[in-house]
């Protein structure tokens, strides 16, 4: 049968009759990558260093990152240039893929390690860290070993300039009030998969009072509501972990409190978002 079919094919001359007849859309190659629109507008558009290096971080490609990365060093390229203007304008383009689900945690995964590998031999060059837009602290909280959601926080916010401390999984609540107290940050980040264990939010928030400290809480995770994060002063509900780092952004900038948040939390993501709707 299969045989008989393949003849009948190959004695047909105009394939788009056979689309039309079984309703067939024929779309032609893959688009790539690179030739989304917004990745267009994000990507270096001239090719050379720059350009390869956030190409390298868009298809998640950690060894040829680190080929490059040390080969344009080596040529005598700045470090610095190369994370803000490479490096890390791959990372936004997988965002803006990711953000649109054109790509998944895989991809998400992949790319992050590629810029991170690259980041990291960039800094190695410098002898110190690169410079970052302030400091926040990330934590799966206490009794809860689910840390993929955390991971996507500490990720798009290293990507996009910021210095996460990841605290882990499973964190106590003393370890994130200490965490807090010696890295000043300006935003702490708590997920919890489990409703057993998303009753930390509240213990988090009343240990950090006791020691006099009023830093925004994300709490977000698999379980959690809206209406439960708020029962909490110095909370709000985080929906995305690539929103994180717009948040963090509005409150470095514009000085955005945890109320703040809570109010325009759609405005400051710049997107819809039903749990605030």
């Amino acid at each position: 049968m299969v045989d008989r079919l393949i003849e009948y094919m190959d004695k047909l001359d105009d394939y788009e009759k056979i689309a039309i007849r079984y309703n067939v859309k024929i779309e032609g190659p893959a688009l790539k990558p690179e030739d989304d629109p917004e990745v267009i507008e994000i990507l270096p558009k001239e090719e050379g260093t720059q350009r390869t290096l956030a190409l390298d971080v868009l298809y998640g490609d950690k060894d040829k990152c680190d080929a490059d990365t040390e080969k344009a060093l080596d040529d005598g390229a700045d470090p610095i240039d190369l994370i803000n203007n490479a490096l890390m304008k791959g990372m936004d383009g997988v965002s803006a893929l990711y953000t649109k689900g054109e790509f998944f945690l895989p991809d998400l995964m992949l790319a992050g390690d590629a810029m991170m590998s690259g980041v990291a031999i960039c800094e190695k060059k410098l002898g110190h860290k690169a410079d970052s837009k302030a400091t926040v602290c990330c934590c799966a909280v206490e009794g809860d070993p689910h840390d993929i959601g955390k991971n996507l926080i500490v990720m798009f916010l290293n990507a996009n300039g910021y210095n996460a401390v990841d605290l882990g999984r499973d964190v106590p609540t003393p370890d994130v009030v200490k965490a807090a107290e010696e890295n000043k940050p300006v935003l702490i980040t708590a997920t919890a998969l489990m409703t057993t264990t998303m009753t930390a939010f509240g213990k988090i928030v009343a240990a950090l009072q006791e020691a006099g400290i009023d830093t925004p809480i994300g709490c977000g995770g698999g379980a959690v509501r809206r209406d439960f994060v708020e029962e909490s002063p110095q909370t709000f509900y985080g929906v995305e972990a690539y929103h994180v780092p717009k948040i963090a952004d509005a409150i470095v900038d514009d000085g955005k409190t945890w109320e703040d948040i809570r109010n325009e939390y759609a405005d400051i993501v710049g997107e819809y978002v039903a749990a605030y709707s």
